[in-house]
């Protein structure tokens, strides 16, 4: 993924604080890259976007996932676990973004493949830096795997 790439950057939000959406989408809007942002509000929604099913069916897979752990009906982690079992979502770099610092939960999301841990900022400029970091590192400096 790179800046001259003609087609859109497709980013899953899994995050359920219309807050929280609101800030991360400002924040992407701000950004250089050109992205669509797809928001489902649980860990169940996410995992029928990522595998396309019911009324998700026409979605496009994500390049990259943003993901809530404290979500109702399936919690992040059950499907941080979910996606890096399954062979077909594996390979989609999942970025854990949370308010909770908890040493364990930082622990668990690696143990469960995470490729990066976040918790989120409190203030509106933290949180656009963040989400801008997200951008650059993820969006921009690495490479990715093909499907």
């Amino acid at each position: 993924m790179n800046n001259d790439q003609a087609e859109p950057v497709e980013i899953l939000l899994a995050e359920d604080n219309p807050g929280d959406v609101t800030l991360t989408r400002k924040a992407l809007e701000r950004g250089s890259i050109i992205n669509n942002l797809h928001v489902v509000n649980d860990g169940v929604e996410a995992l029928s976007y990522l595998r396309q099913e019911g009324e998700y069916a026409d979605e496009p897979r994500p390049d990259l996932v943003l993901l809530d752990l404290n979500m109702p009906r399936k919690d992040g982690r059950d499907v941080l676990e979910e996606i890096k079992t399954d062979e077909h979502l594996r390979r989609i770099p999942v970025v854990v973004m949370t308010s909770s610092e908890a040493e364990e939960d930082i622990v668990q999301s690696y143990d469960l493949h995470a490729n990066a841990y976040l918790t989120k900022p409190i203030d509106f400029d933290g949180f656009l830096d963040i989400v801008k970091r997200i951008e650059d590192f993820w969006l921009t400096v690495v490479r990715m795997p093909p499907e």
